[in-house]
């Protein structure tokens, strides 16, 4: 049997939450999808509140991750700790609140979903997530392994992809808000994008007012962020995997307008 498996780019600010609540169930109906996955970090711009975190769930998401700015909102901290289906990265410091990785029934299938954060720019203070799949991989039984990667250089994404492939179901990247072109399954079977996109404004600087954004690269003092207006999209990509080989057989990038 196979199984489809989306996975939705960084939801952005209230745009992006309200874009994710029309979209995201007809296009789970349109796909077929067994399985959602959504990065919501920065629904509240630098992180996400419990409100936000629930809407992304009741939206349709069965697993939401996060990256970055994961504790951009203190408040999340013991909300992390209650909800089993809020993930943030798995290679934090271990003295960080919540879990990174999860494994999730679906009838017959059990599904692993890892959250997992670069060091290329992004956090130098975590651990190394090369080592931390391996330690994750040999934690529990799952019919299918899913790797969010919230990473900022590509070479380290596309490195991870190469150094899992063949052992995970299916692995994308996050954080960037630009999707990339190169979805494909991987030698080994392993279904890969580089980065899924974002979920917000379309006529925008990765979801934020363009003005705004334009201002802070010539120099002035952008204040905080504020989302763009006009139309927006939902990014993300859809992975068939098959139950008898736990492996990817299928992708197919989406941008629902």
């Amino acid at each position: 049997m196979v199984y489809h498996i989306l996975a939705v780019g960084d939801v952005v600010m209230e745009p992006g939450l309200r874009c994710l609540e029309r979209h995201l169930r007809p296009v789970q109906k349109l796909k077929g999808i067994d399985f959602t996955v959504v990065n919501g970090e920065n629904a509240a711009g630098v992180g996400l509140t419990r409100e936000q975190a629930e809407r992304i769930y009741d939206a349709g998401a069965d697993v939401v991750t996060l990256g970055n700015h994961a504790f951009g909102k203190s408040q999340i901290a013991d909300f992390l700790e209650d909800a089993p289906w809020l993930l943030r990265p798995a290679n934090y410091s271990g003295r960080a609140p919540g879990r990174g990785c999860g494994i999730y029934d679906l009838g017959a299938i059990r599904i692993r979903v890892i959250n997992l954060i670069g060091r290329c720019g992004l956090a130098w203070g975590a651990d190394n997530p090369f080592t931390a799949a391996d330690r994750l991989l040999a934690e529990g039984d799952a019919d299918f392994t899913l790797v969010d990667f919230h990473a900022e250089a590509t070479s380290e994404k596309l490195a991870l992809g190469c150094y899992l492939d063949g052992r995970v179901s299916a692995l994308w990247g996050t954080h960037t808000h630009v999707p990339t072109a190169d979805e494909r399954v991987r030698t080994g079977g392993t279904g890969y994008i580089t980065d899924l996109g974002m979920t917000g404004p379309v006529e925008s600087v990765l979801g934020i007012a363009p003005e705004q954004s334009v201002e802070g690269f010539l120099g002035g003092l952008p204040g905080r962020y504020r989302a763009a207006e006009g139309p927006c999209a939902l990014q993300g990509a859809v992975f068939a995997l098959d139950g008898a080989t736990g492996l990817c057989t299928a992708v197919e990038r989406i941008d629902i307008r």
